[in-house]
Parts: structure tokens; C-alpha cells; sequence
């Protein structure tokens, strides 16, 4: 019998190896079909004599669709595998994807983009640290740094201060979702779009610019308000007016819930207790949602430090508006200073890294993650 049982253990082994190995290769088959589904869709996007109509539709349906098919059939090619190997490889399905699309577009962009700032104009003759003592001895640069710091002190505080104002308010008023929606809906304009509107909105014409109508109404000459080399550095103020219409609401909306989350019950105590409203804003709400706060304000330092959009579009960083980012661009892409650009460019990331870092510990210290 222990002979029996000893022959029948190799047999079972290559029994379960061999029902393994057909599982695996039939739950290949449908990944693979659905890969082959997915490229046929995208040559036939690249297809230019395709029909215009059916093309977006096939995008849409292709670029939305695909990736949620990918996943579905990845994950259902992992149940197939059997509890051992699910655990094993079913993280790596899921996140694989993120981390390739990281390393891909982010990090290895990043180790070119270095390796390019120690290269000259051309990328050819290695130069060193010649690009980064440029980038901090450069006027242009100089000036650059002035106006991000002019971005983040006036711009990033503004929106923290008025959207947490706003917050507070309308959680009292009767209109407050209409409110809130009308703050906020300046969202839903991205960043070029609104610098076109409040170009039109400073033009120099009375009869199209609303502030020169008001201020010659005043009796005042029409003013470039963002163009005049007379009101640097401060025409970057009507540069960062934008920032403030635009983000306001984002600020506003994260305060707001956070505003909500605090327990009434704290609330009424405080004021049963003779505590005043501002005694209430300033030692109870602000304590309680200071979390979000740090969030909300980090995320918005990293917004306008990386801002470029909106200057491109206003004043294409002349007249003494050009920030880090514009500085990037005109080196980089006008000027074909590769090398210079580039060294713009980590300047710009190595600025951005401690906000972020510091945002990651505050979080990681009130348990967020």
C-alpha cells in the first residue's frame, strides 16, 4: 500500500502541473484576443482616409472601454489561476500598469532631462554644472524667481484665505449650494481659455477692456495693465488675479467639507460656553480642519510654482511676467538651448520636491495614508 501510494504521488503532481498548464494557456487565449481587439482599434485610429465621425466615436469607445476591458480581462485571467497564484500576481495587474506609465513617462524623462542639463546647447559636449551656474546668474532668471515667489505669496494665499471665507459663510447662508456652484464654476475653464477672457477683460480699448472703461470713466488713461513696463513687477498681480478667480473654488469646496466634518456638538459647547464666533473660527475650526488646509495650500504652492500657461497666454513672459516655467520654454524651444533648458527644467523640480515632501509627512503624520 506504501508503494502504491508513493507511485501515485508523482502521477498526482504531473496530473495538477498538467490541468495548471492548460489553465494557464486557455485563460492566455483571451487576453491575448482582447490585445489584438484593442491594437486593431488603434490602427485604425491612425488610419487618415477613416471617416472623421466614426473615428472619434471608435476613440471614445476604444480609449474609454479598452483600458476597462484590460483590467476586466486581467483580472479575470488571474481568478483562473487558483487562490496561490492570484494573490501573487493580481497586485501587480492592477498597479503593474500605473508603475509602467510612472517610469515611462515620469522618471525616465526625468533622468534624460538631467542627464541633458550637463550637456551644452546641442546636447553633445558634456559642460557639467555650466547650465545651473547660468540659470543662477541669468537676469531673465533672476526675475523668474521674483515672480514665482510673487505667485505663491500672493496668489496661493489668497485662495486659501478667501476660499476658507467662503466656506465659513456660505455653510450659514440660505443659498449656499447656489453659491457654492457659482464660486466654483470657474473650474470647469482651463487655464488658457481664462487668460483669453481676462485679456479681453484688460485690453487697452475702453470700448473692449471693462477695467480701462472703469478707470477712464475715472478719469484716468487707458492702461496696459500687464503689458505697462512701468507697473512691474506688480502687473504680475493681474496675472495672478486669474489664479485666485480659478482656484478659489477648488479651496472652497475642500474647506467646506471639511467645515462639515467637525462634530456640531464641539460647536454649540464652545457657544453655550460664551465662546464668540471668532474665537470659534480661530480656536475650533481652523485646529480641527488644519489638515486640510496644509493640503489644500501645498497643492496649490505646487500649482503656481509650476505655472505657465497663463503668462504664456497673457504676456508670453515678457514685460517682466516670465516665470520658471516660460524661462524653460523660451530657452528650450526658441532659443534650441537644449542643455540651458533643461537645467531650467530640474531647477523647476528641485523647487516643487520639498512642497511636496512636506505635504506627503504631514499627511503620513495624520494618518492619511
Amino acid at each position: 500500500m506504501q508503494q502504491l501510494s508513493e507511485r501515485a504521488k508523482p502521477k498526482g503532481v504531473l496530473e495538477g502541473l498538467g490541468t495548471l498548464i492548460i489553465r494557464v494557456l486557455i485563460s492566455l487565449f483571451v487576453p491575448i484576443v482582447t490585445f489584438l481587439v484593442l491594437y486593431a482599434g488603434f490602427r485604425f485610429l491612425r488610419d487618415a482616409n477613416a471617416p472623421k465621425g466614426i473615428v472619434a466615436l471608435v476613440a471614445i469607445v476604444w480609449g474609454v472601454g479598452g483600458v476597462g476591458l484590460l483590467y476586466l480581462v486581467a483580472n479575470w485571467f488571474t481568478e483562473r489561476l487558483g487562490d496561490p497564484w492570484r494573490a501573487r500576481i493580481q497586485p501587480f495587474v492592477f498597479i503593474g500598469p500605473a508603475v509602467a506609465i510612472l517610469i515611462w513617462y515620469l522618471a525616465l524623462p526625468t533622468a534624460r532631462t538631467l542627464w541633458l542639463s550637463l550637456l551644452d546647447r546641442n546636447g553633445q559636449a558634456f559642460v557639467g554644472l555650466s547650465n545651473y551656474l547660468a540659470a543662477f546668474t541669468n537676469r531673465d532668471m533672476f526675475t523668474a524667481f521674483r515672480n514665482n515667489l510673487m505667485w505663491i505669496v500672493f496668489g496661493a494665499t489668497f485662495c486659501v484665505v478667501l476660499g476658507l471665507l467662503i466656506a465659513v459663510l456660505a455653510d450659514r447662508s440660505r443659498f449656499e449650494n447656489f453659491a457654492k456652484s457659482m464660486i466654483f464654476l470657474p473650474m470647469a475653464i482651463s487655464m488658457v481659455g481664462a487668460g483669453v477672457i481676462f485679456n479681453m477683460l484688460y485690453n487697452v480699448s475702453p470700448n473692449i477692456g471693462i477695467l480701462n472703461a472703469i478707470y477712464t470713466g475715472l478719469g484716468g488713461k487707458p492702461v496696459a495693465w500687464t503689458a505697462a513696463a512701468s507697473l512691474a513687477p506688480w502687473n504680475n498681480i493681474f496675472l495672478i488675479i486669474i489664479l485666485v478667480w480659478l482656484q478659489t473654488g477648488y479651496a472652497m469646496v475642500l474647506f467646506s467639507a471639511a467645515i462639515k466634518g467637525i462634530p456640531g456638538e464641539i460647536m454649540e459647547a464652545s457657544r453655550v460656553d460664551g465662546a464668540t464666533e471668532i474665537q470659534v473660527f480661530f480656536k475650533i475650526m481652523i485646529p480641527y480642519i488644519m489638515g486640510t488646509i496644509i493640503a489644500v495650500a501645498t497643492t496649490i504652492v505646487i500649482f503656481t510654482l509650476k505655472i505657465f500657461d497663463v503668462v504664456q497666454v497673457m504676456t508670453g513672459g515678457q514685460f517682466s511676467t516670465q516665470v520658471i516655467a516660460t524661462e524653460f520654454y523660451r530657452q528650450y524651444f526658441t532659443a534650441q538651448n537644449s542643455g540651458y533648458g533643461s537645467a531650467i527644467a530640474i531647477v523647476l523640480l528641485i523647487a516643487v520636491i520639498p512642497v511636496m515632501v512636506y505635504n506627503l509627512r504631514q499627511f503620513s503624520e495624520r494618518e492619511v495614508f
